[in-house]
């Protein structure tokens, strides 16, 4: 029963997924639907957080949008997603950055990463 079950998800798994890791800036090209037209939304933030594996994985960006955050979480698989492109690797030190949500202004900042 699980080789079944592995099979059936290796086949909706994408091809071609951006390497990004948490802390990085990135922007998402998400598709929107709006009546009987689709279109293609850019969302620019900060990864918080990567989670799950195969194709159930997600990831969640985090923004700041007139003074508000407002975060998004995607299923890292889906169709929905466009493609995801690298702004700025980050310099972090943990896996989930939750701490960010009650910072604002420069403590927000991640550091950048010098390759």
């Amino acid at each position: 029963m699980n080789e079944i079950i592995r099979s059936i998800e290796a086949e909706q798994l994408k091809a071609d997924v951006t390497e990004f890791a948490v802390g990085d800036t990135v922007k998402v090209y998400g598709k929107i639907k709006e009546g009987n037209r689709e279109r293609i939304q850019v969302f620019e933030g900060i990864v918080l957080k990567r989670q799950g594996g195969s194709n159930r994985e997600t990831f969640t960006v985090r923004k700041m949008s007139n003074g508000v955050g407002v975060e998004k979480t995607w299923p890292l698989h889906s169709p929905n997603v466009e493609k995801i492109e690298v702004i700025r690797r980050g310099k972090v030190r943990r896996a989930k950055l939750n701490y960010l949500r009650e910072r604002v202004g420069k403590r927000a900042k991640v550091k950048e990463l010098v390759r």
